[in-house]
Parts: structure tokens; C-alpha cells; sequence
């Protein structure tokens, strides 16, 4: 479990690869209350014409995108509602990296993350059994079904409908084709009592990674911080306990996490915007999906280029300059816990006073706190239970797996 967990990582997950985001489609099946996707719509769709002519750009221009690996990223909405054009430009990719003998022709990944609705339709199966080796898909499941339904409603219906029982079929088939899946969870203020009973749904599943965490938006109550450290002790103690730690990965227990940091060593910036790139329907550029318009509730788009005219450098600089302390207030910075505290560049963005992208949010302050608590009461818990167990290097063999599960 360990070296295959390390391998992945290894591989794509630490920043050595190029991050391209192709939002296909701003359509999808669900109305997720928790989504930041707040411009959906069932009519804007990428043409093929637009997708080409970015591949072409991108594998003709190495010099602007020097990296030694890439990961091709398709969004929406709901990519797989777009799986014709994702199949016909994914065999396009794979002919044209082959044809001009670029070094990411054994370098790539097709990434992908689903509600799950459509996984196991005919063309989706084609399109896996065709590119299996090098893809990367993840099923978004929030936990119990009471969770999930929670916020993960059909579009349209009424009254409210769950997705849970339309996608729990396809769970089986998914964690078949890839053994070592992990999935994404999403924790808001109304499901924060549910997150334990989740989590360990979410391992009898089979589903041994969980990554998990609160939403960045600035919708927490009174009184959330202490329920949900609650939530994680009461979790803490379950997988300690009954010995899950051995087989199963929490990101919201890390050992990374919790620590001040020394703004002089540990600056760099939390969020990869600027270091990516998305494409949307009309061929527009920009440094992270969260800057385009359906994902911004008051603010106007960052556009940093098109495929037409190219990568506007100067545009996308004041994102290569951001780091730590250029964005966040004082107190962020001398924080005795700061170490695992995220952000989100488009939300810091969007929340922002003036058009900036250098006003960090702290919404998520309190929940971070609260999670530094739980994650020293589940650190103290374990290691005493293998001190006490008296078993030379078996709390070593436990690190790995939580140490590199990642936090956003």
C-alpha cells in the first residue's frame, strides 16, 4: 500500500508536472449546494475547433511549457457529459505528442473528476478501457447517503433528490478498474455531523484514501469549530482503535501540519494558480479555473491569453510573483499553527476588497484551528497505542500513508 501510495504521489502530485484544465462543459446533472461553480449552463460547450487549436499551441511552444511531465485535465460541470469530444481530442493529444516526438508522450496523465452519474455508460467505459494506463478519475462520493444527499442534489428536480443511490452502483465498478482511487469530500457547515460517520462509509466502500476538506467560501456559523473538532476526535479515536491507520488514509490527520513557519524558508505560495493553465469553451486562457467567469460570484474574469493570440506573459506575471507573506495579513504569518492552513487563490480573489489577488481569505481560519486540535489529539493517541503496544518500527510503518495524503 505504502509504495504504491509513494509512487503515485511521486509521480504527479508534487509539482513536477504541467497542469492543463480544459473546461469542456458548464453543464451537469447536479445542483451541488456547495459548489463554486456559480455561471453553470447547459449551452456553452467547447467546439472541437477550440480544443485543437489549443493542444496545437501548447505542444508547439515548449519553450513556454519547459515542464518534463503534464497532466491533461478535463472539467466542467460534468466532463463526461462531453465524452465524444474528450475521446476524439484525447486520441488527438496522444497522435501529436507521438508525431512531434515531444518528451510528454511518455509523461502524461488524462485526469478527471466526476459526480459519478454517468461512469459506467458505454462510451465512458470505452473511453477507460482505451486509455486505462494513464488515466486518473476520481468519483466525488460525500460519505453516508444521508451527506451525500445532503448537498449533492439533482438539477431541477422537485422536491430536492439526492444523488447517492445514482451513484453508489457505479462505486464498485470504479474502485475495480483502479484499486488505489481516492476520492474527494467537500464539508460545509450544515453536513459538519456527519463527517465521521462518512468517513468510515467511505472505507467499507472500499475506498481507502479520503481526502477531505472544508470549503474555502466564508459560510461557517458560530459554534462550527468546536462541532467539527468533535467530528475528528470521534473519528480519531475509530480508526486508532480498531487499527485503520494501517490500511487507510485521512487527509485531515497529517503530521505536516499545525506548526508555525518561518516565512524566510517556507514562502511559497499555497495555490498552483499561475503555474496552470484552463481553456474554456471560447479559447480564452487563464491561470486557474477558479478565474473564469462561472466561477467568480462578484468579480470580472482573469484572462491571461487565447488560443488565437497566445499566453499574455505580462498578465500572468503577477501570479509567478505571489507567495506566503505578499497576500496574507499579519497574523497569518506569525501564526503558531500556520503550517496546512490552504487557501484558494480564486476565492482569496473573489472575496477580496478591491480586484486584487493579493488579499488572502481567512474564512476558513477557525475550521483550521479546530482541525490542528483533533490532529494533535490524533498524533498523541496513536503514538502512545504503538509505545504501549511496544512494537519497534511499527509506528514508522504508519507515517507514510498520512504524511503524504494531501490537504486540498
Amino acid at each position: 500500500m505504502e509504495s504504491r501510495i509513494r509512487k503515485r504521489y511521486d509521480s504527479w502530485r508534487e509539482g513536477l508536472a504541467k497542469n492543463i484544465t480544459f473546461i469542456v462543459t458548464k453543464d451537469c446533472q447536479l445542483a451541488c449546494k456547495y459548489c463554486y461553480l456559480v455561471g453553470k449552463t447547459e449551452n456553452e460547450r467547447m467546439p472541437w475547433e477550440t480544443a485543437k487549436a489549443a493542444v496545437d499551441y501548447i505542444l508547439s511552444n515548449r519553450e513556454i511549457f519547459p515542464e518534463d511531465a503534464v497532466i491533461w485535465d478535463f472539467i466542467g460541470g460534468e466532463p463526461f457529459l462531453e465524452i465524444d469530444l474528450i475521446d476524439r481530442l484525447c486520441d488527438y493529444i496522444k497522435q501529436q505528442m507521438y508525431v512531434l516526438n515531444h518528451p510528454w508522450f511518455d509523461a502524461y496523465r488524462f485526469s478527471f473528476s466526476t459526480n459519478g452519474v454517468n461512469y459506467g455508460s458505454e462510451k465512458v467505459q470505452r473511453f477507460i478501457e482505451k486509455n486505462h494506463d494513464h488515466l486518473s478519475i476520481g468519483i466525488t462520493i460525500d460519505g453516508t447517503k444521508r451527506k451525500h444527499d445532503l448537498n449533492r442534489i439533482w438539477k431541477d428536480v422537485e422536491p430536492e433528490k439526492g444523488s447517492y443511490d445514482d451513484i453508489i452502483g457505479n462505486i464498485s465498478l470504479w474502485i475495480s478498474q483502479f484499486p488505489e482511487v481516492g476520492t474527494k469530500v467537500t464539508i460545509s457547515s450544515e453536513d459538519i455531523p456527519y463527517i465521521k460517520e462518512s468517513v468510515l462509509h467511505l472505507y467499507e466502500l472500499g475506498i481507502h484514501e479520503v481526502n477531505i476538506n472544508c470549503v474555502f467560501e466564508d459560510v461557517w456559523s458560530e459554534g462550527d469549530d468546536g462541532k467539527f473538532e468533535d467530528q475528528l476526535v470521534s473519528l480519531a479515536d475509530e480508526i486508532i482503535d480498531k487499527d485503520l491507520y494501517q490500511d487507510y488514509v485521512c487527509s485531515f490527520f497529517s503530521e505536516n501540519i499545525g506548526k508555525p513557519l518561518d516565512p524566510l524558508i517556507e514562502n511559497q505560495n499555497w495555490c498552483g494558480s499561475g503555474k496552470m493553465l484552463s481553456i474554456d469553451a471560447a479559447g480564452n486562457f487563464y491561470p486557474c479555473t477558479r478565474f473564469a467567469a462561472y466561477s467568480l460570484r462578484s468579480k470580472r474574469p482573469v484572462i491571461v491569453g487565447n488560443v488565437r493570440d497566445g499566453i499574455n506573459l505580462n498578465r500572468l506575471r503577477p501570479f509567478l510573483t505571489l507567495d506566503r507573506t505578499t497576500q496574507s495579513p499579519q497574523q497569518c504569518v506569525e501564526c503558531e499553527v500556520a503550517s496546512g492552513c490552504a487557501w484558494c487563490q480564486g476565492e482569496n480573489y473573489d472575496a477580496a476588497d478591491t480586484s486584487t489577488i493579493f488579499q488572502r481569505s481567512t474564512a476558513v481560519c477557525k475550521m483550521h484551528k479546530a482541525r490542528v486540535r483533533a490532529n494533535n489529539y490524533y498524533w498523541n493517541k496513536l503514538f502512545r497505542k504503538l509505545e504501549l503496544e511496544d512494537e519497534p518500527g511499527k509506528c514508522e510503518r504508519s507515517k507514510p500513508q498520512q504524511i503524504m495524503s494531501p490537504i486540498c
